[in-house]
């Protein structure tokens, strides 16, 4: 089963399987684009304020300029003859102002949501530590309770890489697909 061309766009919170299913889903495409929306806030050298469980005014803003940079370079890729895969952690209430930023369709909405126990396992095995300002059931919380439940939810907890990829193929055009 082949994925339609569009912008794809993949969630969940740190060690869900973002980065990896991401470049999985790309590859998928004869001309595929994997876009890191985090790469937009390593982008800042001096004066980055990260989102933290009691953020600030001034954290939102700099998400909102990141979701907003994220859009606009997926819209160009994909004006350009591109299927784009997007990833980063779209959570809470800014994912409907995120979606609403792109310009380009169709849009893919993917959720990736293994468990509190699998994601805690997944942490340990990483190179890189990502629970440093928030402890993963808080951050689950936040995806359970305040997305949007729109898109193509994905319990990733048992499967491997290849299983949600192919779940991905699978649901995509039938429950991924968002109107906005």
């Amino acid at each position: 089963m082949t994925l339609p061309n569009g912008i794809y766009i993949i969630t969940g919170i740190m060690a869900s399987g973002k980065s990896t299913i991401g470049q999985m889903v790309a590859e998928q495409f004869e001309k595929g684009v994997h876009l890191h929306g985090d790469l937009f806030r390593k982008m800042i050298v001096k004066g980055k304020i990260d989102m933290t469980p009691d953020y600030s005014k001034a954290a939102l803003e700099q998400l909102r300029l990141r979701y907003h940079m994220t859009a606009q370079v997926a819209d160009q890729y994909f004006k350009a003859g591109f299927s784009v895969v997007v990833q980063d952690n779209y959570l809470g209430k800014e994912v409907h102002s995120f979606l609403q930023a792109f310009e380009s369709r169709p849009l893919y909405f993917i959720t990736l949501n293994p468990n509190v126990h699998t994601i805690i396992e997944r942490e340990k095995n990483r190179q890189k530590n990502g629970y440093i300002t928030w402890e993963v059931d808080q951050l689950h919380e936040v995806l359970i309770n305040e997305n949007p439940r729109i898109g193509l939810w994905i319990d990733s907890s048992e499967l491997t890489p290849e299983e949600t990829l192919n779940e991905i193929k699978m649901r995509a055009e039938a429950e991924a697909c968002i109107k906005i």
